[in-house]
């Protein structure tokens, strides 16, 4: 977390004060927040989380044990799946 003092306009203290409003927010750096996370991505890729890779892999892996899956997918079949192989 990191602490700030800022000064906005009243446009962007509208802006969020309704979006502290509409989700129930506690303040408007809650609102803040909610507003990057929001649109956070159109400027700055979020961070991968360490936690949710090591679940997603796990399951992955669990799946194939479950229905006996063996075969894996070439580069080149990967390749003409996406569209970049002919």
């Amino acid at each position: 977390m990191t602490s700030m003092s800022i000064t906005v306009n009243e446009y962007t203290n509208k802006v969020l004060g309704v979006v502290k409003e509409k989700f129930g927010l506690k303040d408007k750096a809650k609102a803040l927040d909610k507003f990057a996370e929001m649109y956070g991505d159109e400027f700055v890729e979020k961070e991968l989380n360490e936690d949710l890779l090591k679940k997603m892999i796990e399951d992955c892996e669990g799946w194939e044990k479950k229905y006996r899956f063996k075969r894996k997918m070439t580069i080149k079949e990967l390749d003409k799946l996406c569209g970049f192989g002919s």
